[in-house]
């Protein structure tokens, strides 16, 4: 029930997305081990200071005083169809993520028609990751 939760929250998110450059539209979710959620959506500008939903996300999160994360849901597509793709994090939010997340830390996407949900580790997905 968390989880489909964390999808809606995504979705929801998603709609808040200022992405003029790309038209690429992004919510997350991320949940905290206490059951706390965190949204975030995709903020585009015209330079390079960009920021990604998942980085969004973290910032509110971290910024709260919290630091025990279990999951993020990251939902992405086109802002004008409802069927979303397979959207997983950039190698910047993958390194900026690593940071701040144990190895057990899980990383979910919704797509397609059937909104089919797959689950990834952190260290799936960045697997020989620079940490201190």
């Amino acid at each position: 029930m968390e989880l489909k939760n964390a999808i809606k929250i995504a979705k929801k998110a998603r709609l808040y997305a200022k992405a003029s450059s790309s038209n690429y539209y992004v919510g997350a979710c991320l949940v905290t081990k206490q059951g706390n959620f965190y949204s975030g959506c995709n903020i585009e500008n015209c330079g390079i200071q960009s920021i990604c939903a998942e980085r969004t996300a973290f910032v509110k999160a971290l910024s709260e005083g919290e630091n025990d994360f279990s999951y993020i849901v990251i939902l992405g597509g086109d802002k004008n169809s409802n069927i979303l793709d397979k959207c997983l994090p950039c190698g910047y939010c993958r390194q900026f993520m690593i940071q701040y997340v144990n190895k057990d830390f899980k990383i979910y996407t919704c797509f397609g028609k059937n909104d089919t949900i797959e689950e990834y580790s952190i260290c799936d997905l960045l697997p020989h990751a620079f940490t201190l």
